[in-house]
């Protein structure tokens, strides 16, 4: 049973029927929409004990029931996305080093792919769930040429697809702004939402532009955008995104209009809680038949 076969196509909710035991009955035609959502307090630390009552999800303005809610830590499909161009070589040792720590951190239960890329996306390293053939395999590439990082997001975008988890993260890891890809930012950032796919940032340039096109892609899907202020700051990152990944709430609604109409749909979730609560969650989805 897949959580993102709910999350837009019109399916019966008996398909997911272990997770929905606690969850209202609905008509079988509901379809519902799933999100994972992150909540911190206004230090940056996990709120990791809030009930549903706490929060609120609005769809286009409206304020929709939530049907299922949960706050374990769900196993997912990630793939780490590294930046091999030659700017990359200086770093690689670093990058590698904290691609390694991320995949020891995360969920036992996580399957977790490697794909380098430089003028061209390349899958490195398959589907695996074993932290130890990961590293063995993670450093046996050469660091050259350009970087195509939206192909390598898009490629990314297909492969994970492939996997059996429940939820889907992909992290980039690159140092600079695009200056060899065919698809767009849009195009990336739609299919991104299509397959409810949360992405992650690590930033090691301090290109504006490269910046902007990082931290909109990756808050849109639920992710985030880091940029660790010297290379000894990359492993720290890549733990905060491994916490991230493993502390999220699992809210799902059946939105009050069930029509697949291709319009987007706007998603808005607040969370009643002490302090400044800072809300993650992807920005919306487009309401098409999957």
């Amino acid at each position: 049973m897949s959580l993102r076969v709910c999350g837009f196509a019109a399916a019966s909710l008996l398909a997911t029927a272990s997770l929905l035991a606690q969850a209202p009955a609905f008509r079988s035609a509901a379809r519902l929409v799933v999100l994972h959502v992150t909540v911190d307090n206004g230090h940056g630390e996990p709120m990791t004990d809030l009930d549903q009552s706490a929060f609120a999800v609005h769809e286009n303005g409206m304020r929709q029931p939530i049907a299922v809610f949960r706050r374990d830590d769900v196993p997912v499909s990630m793939g780490l996305l590294i930046d091999n161009s030659g700017s990359m070589r200086s770093r690689r040792a670093e990058v590698e080093s904290a691609a390694v720590a991320l995949a020891r951190a995360s969920n036992p239960d996580d399957e977790v792919f490697v794909l380098n890329f430089a003028d061209h996306p390349r899958i490195d390293v398959p589907f695996t769930g074993d932290a130890h053939a990961l590293e063995a395999q993670i450093a046996r590439v050469d660091s050259i040429g350009g970087t195509a990082l939206r192909d390598a997001i898009r490629a990314g975008e297909n492969y994970v697809q492939q996997g059996t988890r429940d939820r889907r993260v992909l992290v980039v890891i690159s140092d600079g702004a695009d200056n060899g890809s065919t698809v767009t930012a849009t195009q990336i950032l739609k299919e991104a939402q299509r397959q409810e796919i949360a992405i992650f940032a690590i930033g090691l340039s301090g290109d504006r532009q490269a910046r902007h096109d990082l931290e909109e892609l990756a808050e849109s899907t639920g992710g985030g955008a880091y940029y660790p202020a010297a290379e000894t700051g990359i492993d720290r990152v890549a733990l905060e995104i491994a916490r991230r990944i493993r502390t999220q709430y699992t809210v799902a609604y059946a939105p009050m209009n069930q029509a697949l109409d291709g319009s987007y749909r706007a998603i808005r979730v607040s969370v009643a809680a002490a302090g400044h609560p800072m809300v993650r969650t992807r920005a919306g989805y487009w309401a098409t038949p999957q």
